[in-house]
């Protein structure tokens, strides 16, 4: 099933599977959103939905879109984006929708606005590799050769120094390692593209819009016991009892003493 939501980078961190391994993560504040239109195939030709995410003064929103909130009969919203969905009988204009409509091991694609790096050369920004730094040459980090005494121009495509960064970039197949309902946010593996407090798209993965086999988290629970007026913190552990195969006692046969 086609799902999706808009979010906002919080940051990065990591947490650990019961096998000891680290697993990088990203949380990302996956709405709330509220569903803003309805779009079905009858009147518009395919099934979509509206969500807009995050709050703006009234005062900043333009007459047109003034308009669009107002007969939707929501608060008007920073970010307005459409989502394809599969179905929409159980969807209504005035809905939120929030990051428990994920689950933990869902493949989804991220896409946001990367980091801006401004005028940057061909080392950083194509990766080219630079020339002798010694004092006798000439080439050190220079675009070099543009092509070919024929034409007489350059050609379409040539890699040369440029903007670099602050363009749309989407991450594909990326794995929920947990939701976190509470909180309102999503752990993903791995980094996505733009900054802290970024606005990213999270959507139902286009390739591979399985799940794959999630293992559980290590879980630690702190209690607090007071003993004859003084705090004691104590750190407790969940641990998975794991079958102890029984010893089976082996009868080794005598050796025979050697006349």
């Amino acid at each position: 099933m086609k799902k999706g939501l808009i979010g906002k980078k919080i940051g990065m961190t990591q947490i650990f599977n019961e096998e000891g391994k680290v697993i990088p993560v990203t949380v990302i504040e996956a709405g709330p959103c509220v569903v803003s239109q309805v779009k079905t195939e009858e009147t518009d030709g395919y099934n979509s939905i509206q969500l807009g995410f995050g709050a703006i003064k009234e005062s900043k929103v333009n007459k047109p879109e003034r308009g669009h909130f107002t007969k939707a009969n929501i608060a008007p919203a920073r970010y307005l984006r459409e989502f394809r969905v599969d179905s929409i009988e159980d969807v209504k204009v005035g809905d939120e929708l929030k990051a428990d409509i994920f689950m933990a091991g869902d493949k989804i694609d991220i896409q946001g606005t990367s980091k801006g790096k401004g005028f940057q050369g061909t080392i950083k920004r194509h990766n080219f590799s630079r020339g002798p730094m010694g004092h006798g040459s000439h080439y050190h980090r220079a675009v070099g050769s543009r092509g070919p005494m024929r034409p007489m121009r350059v050609l379409k495509g040539k890699k040369l120094p440029g903007h670099m960064g602050n363009e749309t970039v989407t991450i594909q197949n990326l794995e929920i390692i947990a939701v976190d309902v509470e909180n309102n946010c999503l752990l993903i593996s791995g980094n996505i593209p733009g900054p802290k407090k970024g606005y990213v798209i999270v959507r139902t993965a286009i390739k591979n819009g399985g799940k794959v086999e999630t293992k559980e988290l290590v879980s630690y629970v702190v209690e607090e016991v007071i003993e004859n007026n003084e705090v004691v913190t104590e750190e407790l552990t969940e641990t998975v009892d794991t079958p102890v195969a029984e010893e089976t006692a082996t009868e080794t046969p005598e050796k025979e003493d050697a006349e």
